[in-house]
């Protein structure tokens, strides 16, 4: 189990921040609580501009470029063609939605809207009702999923138009190729900071889910939720990661990869069949439509009335999130879409990824409010009294064979989770290696290192507990890499208008040359692909 692959330049400074960290939580305890939720609204308060900022220039950004003429550029050259078809593309895109956070979060973020409203809404009035339904969906739906796209759509421009073999996001900055000191300098920067992010938003969505998993648990069986059982939780998916890590992409992560879509996909539909379908059909188009007309506003407020709101603090937790996920899935998309325009890909993540979001708040989002609209239950009174694990089990005992439905959705909550840990893991260990030939893995040392250094910083999450403690953590590690977002939109640009003056200057030189004899357009031929050398160096 060797390490000599291992870069020590960012290795060894993450690790060991992660630790002291992790230290930090599980000594701090509970006392940590108040201090995370001051951080939370103080990020809030006065940084929302930030992330508010970079989303809305993103997001007008790759709306432009996939409906520009630069939208029908190939990532591959022009022969390429997809490796996998539409569908098969989409629904690994749409796989890519679905983790155990969603199946979590579209349950009781709704709640959380309708008794603190958007836009000045009396609580519990239809209009708050409404906005509930709709603003999850906004915070899962196009500008969260554009995010991604400047990592996609950055890696698989170099990968395929470039033919550079890609295994950080610093690679994919064009403007920092080059073996001067300060761009490897800033090189090692970017790689320490997405991979602080990257275990910023794993570990908070571990600390999250742990907790209501183990809530379950205890519904299901009688064995007391304490710590003990959270323990226990942590030391079964270690098992799982080391396995699934060691074997690495085929034979392990894969295979979970394979497992979990589908019992996501069987809890959603039972849902929307024996609940009311019709009402939540109703309402959809009801939030589409909401979504439409307040888009512009959602986008680019921070304030409800003058003031910070639960709603605004909950899109600047998502905002920090999807920062803090934007190198793995834009590694996993780019991965896949040899042979598509940026237009394609574009178009794909705001149709496969973000309707595959939306769909969960739709219908899971819809159940909950239905519940506690119609007076079935009293969802909003268990979640503030109770916490978000008895406020899921409560709605997932309201469905028909309760124990089963408690079971399947313990069961899907638990493969999301080791697939999306296993993989990130494998990616973060990717990030700290050095040069990687294609095809080769990381070293088994590194990969094992990372799985521990996950379940660790995981559980001092845990161990503080609370939402805002979540919430601080992953608007936390997102916040650094909104300048590596800026700086992969600004090479995006300059590769694509480099590239697009090389390729006009081919045209230029064929059509002056038609008359002219074969020897000397061999020359020129020459001097055009020294040309474009310099040029993408």
């Amino acid at each position: 189990m060797h390490h000599r692959n291992i870069d020590r330049t960012v290795f060894i400074p993450t690790v060991s921040l992660f630790a002291l960290v992790s230290l930090g939580l599980i000594l701090g305890g509970s006392n940590l609580r108040v201090v995370l939720s001051n951080v939370m609204n103080g990020i809030t308060a006065h940084m929302s501009w930030a992330y508010l900022g970079i989303y809305i220039i993103n997001f007008i950004f790759f709306i432009y470029l996939a409906f520009s003429h630069f939208g029908k550029i190939k990532l591959g050259h022009a022969n390429d063609k997809p490796e996998y078809s539409s569908f098969q593309w989409g629904s690994m895109v749409f796989a890519t939605a679905i983790d155990a956070s969603i199946l979590m979060l579209s349950m009781v973020d709704p709640l959380r809207y309708v008794q603190s409203p958007v836009f000045g809404d009396k609580p519990y009035s239809a209009a708050a009702y409404g906005d509930a339904h709709m603003l999850g969906q906004f915070n899962w739906g196009p500008m969260a999923w554009m995010m991604f796209a400047s990592a996609t759509i950055a890696i698989a421009y170099v990968m395929y138009v470039r033919n550079v073999h890609v295994m950080r996001i610093s690679s994919a900055i064009s403007f920092l190729k080059g073996p001067e000191h300060y761009k490897k300098v800033v090189r090692q920067i970017i790689d320490f900071l997405v991979v602080f992010g990257i275990m910023g938003g794993i570990g908070s969505s571990v600390g999250m889910e742990i907790p209501v998993l183990s809530k379950i648990i205890n519904q299901l069986t009688g064995i007391p939720d304490n710590l003990f059982l959270k323990l226990f939780m942590f030391l079964i998916l270690f098992l799982i990661f080391a396995v699934t890590v060691f074997h690495g992409i085929k034979g392990g992560i894969d295979k979970l990869s394979a497992a979990h879509i589908w019992t996501a996909i069987g809890f959603l539909l039972i849902v929307l069949f024996v609940g009311p379908t019709l009402t939540i059909f109703r309402d959809e188009g009801n939030s589409l439509r909401l979504m439409v007309e307040k888009f512009i506003t959602m986008s680019a407020s921070t304030t409800t009335n003058g003031k910070p709101g639960v709603a605004q603090q909950e899109t600047i937790f998502y905002w920090g999130w999807w920062l803090s996920y934007m190198p793995v899935m834009g590694l996993f998309i780019a991965r896949i879409s040899r042979g598509r325009t940026i237009r394609q890909v574009v178009v794909g993540m705001l149709t496969y990824g973000a309707l595959g979001c939306m769909s969960f708040y739709a219908i899971l989002g819809g159940y909950s409010l239905y519940l506690q609209q119609t007076g079935v239950i009293n969802l909003v009174h268990i979640l503030n009294t109770q916490g978000q694990a008895a406020a899921i089990a409560a709605v997932i005992s309201t469905l028909p064979l309760k124990m089963l439905m408690l079971v399947i959705y313990s069961i899907s909550c638990f493969i999301f989770l080791a697939t999306t840990i296993s993989s990130s893991a494998f990616i973060v260990s990717s990030f700290t290696s050095k040069h990687l030939e294609p095809g080769e893995q990381p070293s088994q040392f590194n990969r094992l290192i990372w799985v521990i250094v996950f379940i660790i910083f995981s559980f001092g999450i845990v161990f503080v507990g609370g939402f805002k403690t979540v919430q601080a953590i992953s608007s936390i590690a997102g916040f650094p890499l909104i300048a590596v977002c800026a700086l992969l939109l600004l090479s995006i640009w300059q590769m694509i208008h480099k590239d697009q003056k090389v390729t006009q200057a081919k045209k230029e030189t064929v059509l002056f040359l038609p008359h002219v004899s074969p020897e000397i357009i061999r020359k020129r031929k020459h001097v055009q692909v020294t040309l474009e050398s310099y040029l993408s160096d």
